[in-house]
């Protein structure tokens, strides 16, 4: 970066920062107002206020090393260590997917729904544990259970639940449904789960290169761990029971297909903001009512 070596003002270091990163961010003037934010632990809105400030040589330094972490690749999320999701600000690491702004549309969906007021509700590979979290935050009578099959991930889920102070969730370590504790009937169940193709050249590309491949790659046409969800939900879901799931853009005929062939209802999906097919979901058949 230049001025490496002598002090620089909140305005000369975002400048050179934003040159530096200009390959690897989209935007990279507003990641570097992120970074020296979180160096300076300030907000943004400070930096607009004291573009003239100098940071100490060693906020700098911080800084200038964060810049070249990103400028090589290295997702901002890692670098700051949070993330914000739902208005949440979220713990986030090498341990878990990144929260995305696409998956706020599962948990709207399923905000939408018309569930108990003390629904029980399963988040399946939990991650961070945005999708739960973000449920618990607006719906505080809900039961929910988060699951995952990495117990580092759920570290951070819980982690995260204390920093948010919500209590009320339960985290089981497990894969998919395959949990140490026998889970309950629900009425909904969520999941985020991998979609991706085991070749697809966009796990070359962006921050999915420092995302742990688990969480991401789903064999070789990204529905294997859809196939084994869709499969198992019926028994996890009370009668009129929904489930809900983020996909790739391409997947949406496929898992209609899945849902479909293990009797869903009312099977439908919803569109993300770049008018992507990005969730699929059915409900389990209501029970039979009985005749007078």
């Amino acid at each position: 970066m230049n001025g490496a070596h002598r002090m620089s003002s909140v305005r000369e270091l975002l400048e050179d920062a934003a040159q530096e990163m200009a390959g690897a961010a989209d935007e990279p003037l507003m990641e570097a107002q992120i970074l020296l934010a979180h160096a300076l632990e300030r907000d943004r809105s400070w930096l607009y206020a004291w573009p003239e400030h100098v940071p100490e040589a060693s906020t700098a330094a911080r800084f200038r090393d964060m810049v070249e972490r990103r400028a090589l690749g290295q997702p901002i999320s890692h670098l700051t260590g949070e993330r914000e999701f739902w208005s949440l600000r979220l713990t986030v690491g090498p341990e878990t997917l990144i929260p995305r702004p696409e998956t706020e549309h599962l948990v709207e969906t399923a905000l939408q729904l018309r569930l108990p007021d003390d629904a029980r509700v399963l988040d399946l590979g939990t991650g961070s544990g945005a999708i739960a979290l973000a449920l618990a935050s607006e719906r505080m009578a809900w039961r929910i259970t988060a699951t995952d099959r990495s117990a580092a991930a759920l570290d951070v889920a819980r982690r995260n639940a204390a920093r948010l102070g919500l209590h009320k969730l339960c985290f089981l370590l497990g894969d998919w449904f395959d949990t140490s504790d026998a889970l309950p009937a629900f009425d909904l169940i969520v999941c985020n789960p991998p979609y991706v193709a085991s070749g697809d050249p966009h796990l070359e590309r962006g921050d999915v290169r420092f995302e742990p491949a688990g969480a991401l790659i789903s064999g070789p046409d990204g529905l294997d761990d859809i196939q084994r969800i869709v499969a198992s939900a019926p028994a996890h879901l009370k009668p009129g029971g929904w489930l809900w799931l983020e996909h790739g853009r391409d997947q949406a005929s496929a898992v209609a297909e899945l849902l479909r062939r293990q009797g869903f209802v009312q099977i439908g999906r919803r569109r993300d903001l770049a008018g992507n097919d990005r969730l699929s979901g059915g409900q389990s058949p209501p029970a039979a009512t009985t005749g007078p």
